[in-house]
């Protein structure tokens, strides 16, 4: 089992690290709006944009990319965001389209409006 991280990800303090890569397959925390300078980005936009491009900087980390995810978990803070982070997700992933669920949930860390997790194949 290998921990994954990067420099173009938050620093953030807790008792997990931002993925692991174990047989082949990439599983990541989840991922929030934050920049490098742990900056939340502004609104669903923004903040689905910092999260997929954190996403996307930790699956390159580790070998893999976001054409090869399988699988995401979306959080919403407020399911009313739905169609502004579907549109945003959309663009990132393209005609690549994962196995995925989006759900609403009562609160996400730090304020956040958006947070994301994956597992991807390398």
């Amino acid at each position: 089992m290998q921990s994954i991280n990067s420099d173009k990800l938050p620093v953030l303090g807790g008792p997990f690290v931002p993925a692991i890569k174990e047989n082949g397959m990439i599983f990541t925390s989840g991922q929030l709006g934050l920049n490098t300078e742990g900056v939340m980005a502004e609104g669903v936009d923004g903040q689905s944009r910092q999260v997929l491009e954190n996403l996307k900087n930790l699956l390159e980390a580790g070998g893999s990319s976001l054409d090869k995810v399988v699988k995401t978990t979306c959080f919403l803070a407020d399911i009313k965001d739905y169609a502004e982070f579907n549109a945003v997700y959309a663009e990132y992933f393209g005609d690549h389209k994962p196995a995925r669920s989006c759900f609403q949930v009562a609160a996400l860390p730090l304020g956040a409006l958006v947070e994301i997790e994956c597992i991807a194949s390398c």
